[in-house]
């Protein structure tokens, strides 16, 4: 029987902490940065001259459906309870609203050096050290909004604009194209700085500190944006019906996304699941 991924505004006082003690628990044993070593390891940007699954590429939403699905599997191996939430960031606004609780994820960082000083995932709690990182840094660090620079989080708007796209994506397959339900919602836009970052990445850029890079697995609230990233893909195939994901073959020899990209029907690195195989998991889980 599926399971079912809530609302984190709507989970009650034991779920939020049955969520913390899983995650916890994974980070004692060190399953937790073997995910983090992992998603530092496949965020290639099509800058460089190889195979893109993660971002950047079609197989940006199948590899964090996978990915997450990954995590919510080793959570439920501690505390069968357990489903990942999702954060919509739509609603849920403000800084010091769910998921951004003392009970939950904690807060932002301090002014002088970002880092998380509330809740279970602060250094302070000597539970959450940061082993796995692109720094230095072993705590973990936040900056909700920008305070230099404020940006506000996406709208519901902005979502409607990827959601109505009907194509999946198009060529050239990589961070520049204009159109497509996938790149519209990974975020990548022209112009430089605020202007170009849209749905994901804006949501990225609005938490900082840890956010901002390949390691942002280090956040827990990675994955509850993925989460709802994850819903959006499910509305957009509801209101599309017969839309498949795309490219359904892999670009041709000659290209300049020859090998650089993942097709509908080919093994979606490191898993041995194909874009395909993942398009429909409702018989694994809900969204409420």
């Amino acid at each position: 029987m599926a399971y079912t991924r809530k609302d984190v505004s709507t989970l009650t006082r034991s779920e939020r902490q049955r969520f913390v003690k899983a995650l916890l628990e994974l980070k004692r044993r060190g399953e937790y940065d073997e995910f983090v070593r992992l998603h530092i390891d496949f965020y290639v940007s099509d800058g460089d001259n190889r195979l893109r699954t993660a971002h950047m590429a079609p197989s940006f939403l199948p590899w964090h459906r996978k990915f997450v699905l990954e995590l919510e599997r080793a959570l439920r191996r501690v505390d069968a309870s357990v489903t990942v939430p999702y954060w919509d960031w739509t609603k849920d606004r403000s800084a010091t609203a769910a998921p951004w609780t003392a009970d939950l994820l904690g807060g932002t960082g301090r002014a002088s050096d970002q880092r998380v000083v509330t809740g279970p995932f602060a250094h302070a709690e000597g539970d959450w050290t940061l082993r796995e990182n692109v720094t230095d840094t072993d705590f973990l660090t936040r900056d909700l909004g920008r305070r230099r620079a404020p940006i506000e989080l996406p709208t519901a708007g902005d979502l409607e604009w990827a959601l109505k796209d009907p194509v999946y994506d198009t060529a050239p397959w990589n961070s520049t194209v204009g159109k497509g339900f996938r790149n519209k919602l990974e975020g990548w836009g022209p112009g430089r700085g605020s202007v170009s970052w849209r749905n994901h990445n804006r949501v990225h850029r609005w938490v900082g500190g840890a956010m901002l890079g390949g390691a942002s697995v280090n956040d827990p609230v990675f994955w509850l944006v993925h989460a709802f990233l994850d819903l959006q893909w499910d509305r957009w195939r509801r209101r599309h019906r017969g839309a498949r994901y795309l490219p359904a073959k892999p670009p041709g020899r000659g290209g300049d996304q020859h090998g650089r990209v993942v097709a509908r029907h080919e093994k979606l690195p490191p898993w041995d699941v194909t874009p395909d195989e993942l398009e429909d998991l409702g018989a694994i889980y809900r969204y409420a």
